[in-house]
């Protein structure tokens, strides 16, 4: 029987006991009806699963008692670095829960000219604390023990410049330079922008184009930002990664 994985951001070691944060708390006694002596495994994005039991329930926690760590070697060789501009509600969480599933190692959340998504700074915290529960439920679906890298939402122009000088850097464009049968990956990094709603402006095209970034072509359709994104990155990992 699959055990219940869950995400929680404290130090864990074998014969530690660790206070689950409420939220964890509530499901796994409240929603999942778990016992005390019920087997679960804990992770906190070092790299390991660490199985423990529960060992007590009371009114207001619930305490896990650690056993043994594993680590998990299930992160892809392909590192990938995807520059998301912002795209709305659902379609955001889609995109950083199904890139998670597909072994992205960094998101960067890009600020465009045709960005919609217009974030204050109280804004910008509540988004980046539910983004990083989307990516933690993701990485707790999909077995992944480390989680990927998120930036603070950041202008097209700094993203742009921060990425690895050897990084391949890629934006899909049906007239794109390359195709999938004629990139080459040769350091194992690549990054890979993608526009928001209503796609690059030509200024962005200069912007990535002045830092680096070649038009790859996935086939002739034009893909709408929830799509585009994953598909590059499960092509990119079929062909140079472990999918």
């Amino acid at each position: 029987m699959r055990l219940t994985r869950c995400y929680v951001a404290l130090p864990m070691q074998a014969g530690a006991r660790v206070v689950l944060p409420e939220l964890v708390a509530n499901h796994l006694a409240r929603v999942l009806r778990l016992r005390e002596g019920d087997a679960c495994v804990l992770f906190n994005g070092d790299g390991q699963d660490h199985d423990g039991r529960i060992a007590s329930i009371g009114k207001r926690e619930v305490v896990v008692e650690l056993q043994a760590s594993r680590a998990v070697d299930n992160e892809s060789p392909l590192h990938v670095t995807l520059l998301q501009g912002i795209a709305r509600g659902e379609k955001m969480d889609l995109i950083l829960q199904k890139a998670t599933e597909l072994g992205v190692a960094a998101i960067v959340p890009v600020m465009a000219e045709r960005t919609e998504v217009k974030l204050d700074a109280e804004r910008t915290e509540k988004r980046m604390a539910h983004w990083r529960s989307v990516i933690a439920s993701a990485c707790e679906q999909s077995g992944r023990a480390r989680l990927p890298g998120l930036s603070a939402p950041t202008a097209l122009n700094d993203a742009a410049r921060g990425i690895a000088s050897d990084a391949l850097r890629l934006t899909l464009d049906p007239t794109g330079d390359v195709s999938l049968a004629t990139v080459q990956v040769t350091t194992g990094a690549v990054a890979v922008a993608i526009g928001p709603e209503g796609g690059w402006s030509p200024r962005d095209r200069d912007t990535l184009s002045a830092a680096g970034f070649t038009g790859l072509r996935l086939g002739p359709r034009i893909l709408r930002t929830e799509t585009a994104g994953l598909a590059a990155i499960a092509a990119l990992q079929s062909r140079f990664g472990d999918l």
